[in-house]
């Protein structure tokens, strides 16, 4: 009872979703004495961690795909509550992967799962494994079913959030009634993995220029996954249900570029047996994506500039010209700037182009998201390759951390896909709990000129206050953790004691904290809080 009025009133307090079903999974935790505890989301066919406690950080990187996966295939079978007893030989999800035990095969245990459901559907499940025998007794199995209405509003708060928020972008789209039809046309996964400060404000970012037609130019490092970020505009844009053109302007022949943009008519030059249209044409009324695009030759540049001063282009060999409606984005690793200055970009296309640049953050500049990242590309290569569960040694994530990435999100994949397929090389069994060492990513190997860089440490996760009945309360530091990082959990501590203490009043809480009201905010939203 003691648990269910404080997850009760966790439903009342205005905290943000992460921040609630953080807490939630680490009151579970400590009641059930529970070796980990994980909520996750069924999006398609996978299931993503949005909370959990007692596993590895990568995890939340991590997507299960169900049909690989029997234990969590089970659980999303029933309505009931179900139970893996200490003798069930289905492969647990979490090998490898629960911070008691990681690296180590997990010892007889048994596991508890429920479904979730949001109104009719299924949201997903709950997990919790114990690593203790016969810890999850008749009584404690029986204590979970009755906290599932508990549980699901704790959920149903945050999908009412995401629910409104895609009622809006469709109603800025234009194409609600589609959607109500049941004719919504299916998208693309454009899922960008980083939970950092800098990548969830760069998303912001990018929700609120979707909504214009303003050409962009994404600017960044080879490898940071610009066509990702280009494609994400696009899903997030009015023109979500139409094409996508793409076309590489590093690898289009200076001779050919001409015809690839604009088309051409028969007999337009030697080989030319029929019309064709252009990528212009092709994309008219989506968007096109000009991938590095300061690679254009000068000839097709100024030819490009017509096309987005009056929308109108003319095929190769036809006196007509034919309107185009296009949203235009393009990337670049090159400074483009430079090239106008040294007379190999026209400076009129240059600005043309970056109405609005984008910075992508370059992956040394993301913090712990190198580990998220890790745990997608890691579960990837697991399931390729047919692992039973595939992870990282403590010391090749120190080296992650550390790492200055020059090849940016693109190296890290082929880092982790080298690493596993050496692992195999080298006599490691798909039966086995693949750790993936440090010395098998060869760092110093992957770059002509690697740089070490500071870590930014992983901070722990936000946990519940501690009440009379002995519910946790949050760290102020661990081992490991810089002087910057020690403050900003002491920050975090104060903060959620104070609002604790007025009722989650943050205009009370303030004042306790000698802080004016609007700074105490702010303080909160960079500390991740709000």
């Amino acid at each position: 009872m003691q648990l269910e009025l404080f997850l009760l009133n966790d439903l009342i307090a205005d905290l943000p979703q992460a921040v609630r079903l953080q807490r939630l999974v680490v009151s579970l935790r400590q009641h059930f004495n529970a070796g980990a505890v994980a909520l996750l989301r069924l999006e398609g066919d996978t299931l993503h961690p949005v909370a959990a406690d007692g596993l590895v950080q990568e995890v939340f990187g991590r997507r299960f795909t169900v049909s690989q996966h029997p234990r969590l295939s089970a659980i999303l079978a029933r309505r009931e509550l179900t139970v893996f007893d200490a003798d069930s030989h289905l492969p647990d999800p979490y090998d490898g992967l629960i911070e008691e035990q990681a690296g180590e095969p997990l010892p007889v245990h048994e596991c508890m799962g429920l479904r979730l459901h949001i109104e009719s559907r299924v949201w997903g499940v709950l997990t919790l494994d114990t690593l203790a025998a016969d810890a999850f007794i008749s009584q404690a199995r029986q204590a979970l079913e009755p906290l599932r209405p508990v549980l699901e509003a704790a959920i149903r708060m945050g999908h009412l959030e995401q629910e409104n928020q895609r009622l809006r972008l469709s109603l800025q789209r234009g194409h609600l009634a589609r959607r109500v039809l049941g004719k919504e046309p299916p998208v693309l996964d454009t899922e960008i993995v980083g939970q950092s400060p800098v990548m969830q404000n760069l998303l912001k970012e990018l929700l609120v220029v979707a909504q214009s037609d303003l050409p962009v130019l994404f600017l960044g490092e080879t490898g940071v996954g610009k066509e990702l970020f280009a494609r994400y505009l696009q899903q997030h844009s009015r023109r979500a249900d139409k094409v996508f053109v793409q076309i590489n302007c590093a690898a289009l022949p200076e001779s050919l570029a001409e015809s690839e943009f604009f088309g051409h008519v028969r007999g337009a030059f030697s080989g030319a047996v029929a019309d064709r249209a252009g990528r212009f044409e092709s994309a008219h009324g989506g968007t096109l994506f000009l991938d590095e695009v300061g690679e254009l030759p000068l000839a097709i540049q100024a030819k490009l500039l017509r096309v987005l001063q009056n929308g109108e282009i003319q095929r190769l060999g036809s006196d007509s010209s034919r309107k185009v409606n296009v949203r235009l984005i393009a990337a670049t690793n090159r400074p483009l700037h430079e090239r106008v200055r040294d007379g190999a970009f026209r400076a009129d296309l240059y600005h043309r182009l970056s109405v609005y640049p984008v910075h992508i953050p370059a992956l040394r500049e993301r913090g712990a998201d190198v580990l998220l990242l890790a745990g997608r590309f890691l579960e990837l290569n697991r399931s390729r390759l047919g692992l039973r569960s595939l992870r990282l040694a403590p010391e090749a994530q120190a080296a992650l951390l550390q790492y200055a990435w020059p090849g940016n999100v693109r190296e890290l994949e082929h880092v982790i896909s080298r690493a596993a397929l050496k692992a195999l090389s080298r006599g490691a069994q798909t039966t086995d709990i693949v750790t993936l060492p440090v010395e098998l990513l060869d760092l110093e190997q992957s770059s002509d000129a690697p740089v070490l860089r500071a870590a930014t440490p992983l901070l722990p996760p936000i946990a519940p206050m501690r009440s009379a009945a002995g519910l946790p309360a949050p760290l102020i530091a661990e081992a490991g953790l810089n002087m910057r990082a020690a403050v900003e959990n002491a920050q975090r501590l104060c903060i959620a004691q104070a609002l604790e203490q007025s009722g989650h009043n943050w205009a009370a809480a303030a004042r306790a904290l000698d802080l004016d009201a609007s700074n105490l905010h702010k303080l909160a939203q960079r500390l991740g809080l709000k």
